[in-house]
């Protein structure tokens, strides 16, 4: 996108194409060129129009909020499907929670963004492979590989909504990290319709019980059920639609979270080393560690997406560089506890998968984190930080794919 801003400078026609082909990735890319081009009064009149930002919330077009409602109502459906044909929860709903709403996810930017047939043939083919596949496997309760495909498998409906997202393009590095921003823009929203409907649902079945009326279970077993399966897309739609609801939030929250995690991490590496406690020996402990892992990362991906947009600050790249050592450090320790426990207690599904997860982790860390010395050392680009993460996300998600589809295959289903 900055090469054809750049070759069009004098062509306002064929800007205002560009623009109308991709309008956030336009916006962001001009937002990084204008500085260096002041002067120009065609450059200027777009730099006004698109630092304009209205006060009203723009509700879309028509089409777009019949195509939400509908979305909405079938997930809100898709969750009540044990209730509708009497299915067991327990077996349904950890096999299923994935297919409430990434599908409708995947829909909504397959059609925004106008994907040929073979792009929406491959999304509905992973999506349908994987309820058939979820569905079909043995159920039984002490199956590992059971638990293991039922956490991944969201990993995967996930890459197929990246897919959807970036428009079935391959190796667009700005339209992957518009993903990775637009995931976190999407948990924020999310976070916040989800405690406004807690707010009014409490003050709802409050006032019902003034005047005689129980109506929870109702309340919760429609109301509440369709409410939550409808946030994530109202969320998304909203994001899209207005994306200055939360474009000056998410900025905000990487640059105070990014120090603040990394000071946690500090302190809690420390207070390891002097509670005697170690993920050797402990494998409730070493759970956690992994946990604590994969959210740093989130952390450290969310961050540099959002840096990646504007004109970064030393400090925060430090903060980064920091986070990432540290956090491969914490790598280091949970992937040296797994090899000591398969070398003393033998391999199974569980460490088979999180020692996969760990190697491209700390691959992954490796790449960020000589990435980030380079800015800091050399002055180089953001934007290679954000190259790095962008063409590393297929890996997790053909890891992914191993673990669901063929982990329950390679232990015979133990």
């Amino acid at each position: 996108m900055k090469e054809e801003i750049l070759s069009n400078l004098e062509n306002p026609a064929q800007l205002e194409r560009l623009y109308r082909a991709d309008k956030s990735t336009f916006k962001r890319t001009f937002k990084t060129l204008y500085p260096e081009m002041q002067g120009n009064m065609l450059l200027t009149y777009w730099n006004e129009r698109l630092s304009f930002t209205g006060e009203e919330i723009f509700w879309g077009s028509r089409s777009e909020l019949i195509f939400v409602v509908i979305a909405c109502l079938l997930a809100g459906l898709i969750s009540k499907l044990p209730v509708l044909f009497s299915f067991n929860e327990d077996f349904f709903y950890p096999r299923n929670i994935g297919f409430i709403i990434f599908p409708a996810l995947s829909a909504y930017f397959a059609w925004r963004n106008k994907l040929s047939t073979g792009s929406i043939v491959y999304i509905a083919g992973v999506t349908l492979l994987g309820s058939i596949f979820i569905n079909f496997l043995p159920d039984l309760k002490t199956s590992d590989t059971l638990v293991l495909s039922c956490i991944h498998l969201p990993l995967c409906l996930w890459s197929t909504l990246g897919y959807a997202f970036v428009g079935g393009t391959k190796n667009n590095v700005e339209k992957r990290l518009g993903f990775l921003r637009y995931s976190g823009d999407l948990v924020v929203m999310t976070a916040l319709i989800l405690l406004a409907g807690g707010l009014m649902s409490a003050i709802t079945i409050g006032l019902f019980e003034v005047i005689g009326f129980n109506i929870n279970k109702y309340y919760f077993d429609y109301v509440a059920i369709f409410g939550l399966s409808s946030a994530p897309i109202v969320a998304t739609y909203l994001t899209q639609t207005n994306p200055q609801l939360v474009g000056k939030v998410s900025p905000v929250i990487a640059k105070i979270f990014s120090p603040l995690v990394l000071i946690m991490l500090i302190i809690y590496l420390a207070a390891i080393i002097y509670s005697g406690k170690n993920p050797y020996s402990d494998r409730e402990f070493l759970i956690v560690f992994n946990a604590l892992l994969v959210g740093v990362m989130a952390i450290i991906f969310f961050s540099v997406a959002e840096t990646s947009k504007i004109a970064p600050y030393r400090v925060g790249v430090w903060v980064l560089f920091l986070l990432s050592v540290i956090t491969a450090v914490v790598n280091g320790i949970a992937l040296s506890a797994i090899l000591f426990r398969i070398s003393t207690w033998g391999i199974t599904p569980n460490r088979a998968a999180v020692l996969g997860g760990n190697v491209f982790i700390l691959i992954n860390l490796i790449l960020v984190t000589g990435q980030l010395f380079k800015v800091i050392s050399t002055k180089a680009p953001i934007s290679g930080v954000g190259k790095v993460i962008s063409q590393y996300l297929p890996v997790y998600f053909i890891w992914a794919v191993i673990v669901t589809f063929l982990f329950p295959l390679l232990f015979w289903f133990k």
